[in-house]
């Protein structure tokens, strides 16, 4: 039966893990065309899509490297930026799909928070 130390490992490397490699992406597109996920949103930037995606990419990689330092904090940091995102997405009409999945995985995170604080409490 898993401890709530290793659960509480496992959600942290995930959600460590998975927000630097979408970040590292945003650089080099091979996952996804990122850019596409602005839709009609892309004309209110002031600056090129490419250089937002950057950015996000940036925030997205420290955002992993958070939960990976302090995951207390970062579960929370990592929760919040995927209900941004999936209520962007959302507003914007599209990728319905991604939404609803960025929902669950603020899910998760929300869930990581919770272990971390047990698991702290029981240290």
């Amino acid at each position: 039966m898993a401890t709530i130390k290793q659960l509480q490992s496992t959600l942290r490397l995930t959600f460590g893990i998975v927000p630097i490699v979408a970040g590292l992406d945003k650089f080099t597109n091979l996952l996804t065309h990122w850019e596409n996920y602005l839709g009609s949103n892309v004309d209110m930037l002031p600056f090129a899509a490419a250089t937002f995606m950057k950015i996000v990419g940036i925030i997205e990689i420290a955002a992993g490297i958070l939960v990976l330092v302090r995951p207390l904090v970062g579960a929370y940091v990592v929760m919040a930026w995927l209900i941004c995102i999936a209520l962007q997405l959302l507003l914007g009409g599209q990728y319905f799909d991604v939404a609803v999945r960025d929902l669950v995985m603020a899910i998760g995170a929300y869930t990581l928070a919770q272990l971390t604080k047990m698991k702290e409490a029981h240290s």
